[in-house]
């Protein structure tokens, strides 16, 4: 594992995606549905995605939002988004997978990490979900991930800092413990010192504009675009690297 802290973006845009690229970060989790905390993408956007920037690439496969206890039907689901990730020159994924009892599922999750073969592998916060951090931990190694992307149990990493620090001392070497919620310029260098952490995450967004001639005020689902903000990522790897 290299000495130099990272940022990872977790980009809702394709927009966001480039910006990541622009200002130095190494990997964007690339995600649809931000209000709900990220689900699959499209096959359409992975791909323009893919062919638009060099950095690493690892969409989030979640069929849903909500929990992490998937049917068998959503499973298949996994297995298949799993392939068009491979076929379209994906780097890894992020994918999290629980039992009824919210601990982690190894078995499955030793199938995706299978099923990815030479892609990488983020446990996504499904970990923030288990009953027990440090056992959800030495499960996740088990089943060959490569980092784990968590919050420390909180809504907000920087709330967590002690926790964060206890599992990056336990992980050592065997896998990357990568704070991500919450996380802003404001508060990463701080979050570097006291939990010693190497990989961040963060989506830096920000509302995009309604660029329309005419909205209709008596319609309300038209939704938000968030975009990555620029300077707060810049600001952000400057942070980890100053």
């Amino acid at each position: 594992m290299s000495d130099k802290a990272v940022l990872e973006v977790c980009a809702f845009h394709i927009e966001s995606c480039l910006i990541a690229e622009k200002c130095g970060a190494v990997r964007v989790e690339l995600c649809d549905n931000p209000i709900e905390g990220g689900t699959t993408p499209s096959f359409g956007t992975i791909k323009n995605v893919r062919e638009r920037i060099s950095i690493l690439l690892y969409p989030i496969l979640r069929p849903r939002s909500g929990n992490y206890f998937y049917s068998d039907e959503e499973f298949a689901i996994l297995k298949d988004d799993i392939q068009m990730c491979k076929e379209l020159g994906c780097d890894g994924i992020s994918v999290g997978i629980s039992g009824i009892d919210s601990k982690i599922d190894i078995e499955r999750l030793k199938r995706v990490v299978d099923w990815a073969g030479g892609m990488g592998v983020t446990c996504n916060r499904v970990f923030d979900c288990a009953p027990d951090p440090f056992e959800a931990l030495e499960n996740v190694i088990v089943c060959g991930c490569e980092r784990i992307l968590t919050s420390g149990q909180k809504t907000a990493a920087p709330d967590a800092a002690d926790l964060l620090k206890q599992l990056v001392e336990q992980a050592g070497e065997r896998i990357i413990i990568m704070p991500g919620a919450g996380v802003k310029s404001s508060n990463i260098a701080m979050l570097k010192k006291e939990t010693g952490a190497k990989e961040f995450h963060s989506s830096a967004r920000k509302i995009l504009p309604n660029p329309v001639t005419y909205i209709n005020m008596e319609v309300n689902d038209y939704g938000n675009v968030y975009i990555a903000d620029e300077a707060e990522v810049r600001a952000m790897i400057n942070a980890l690297h100053n």
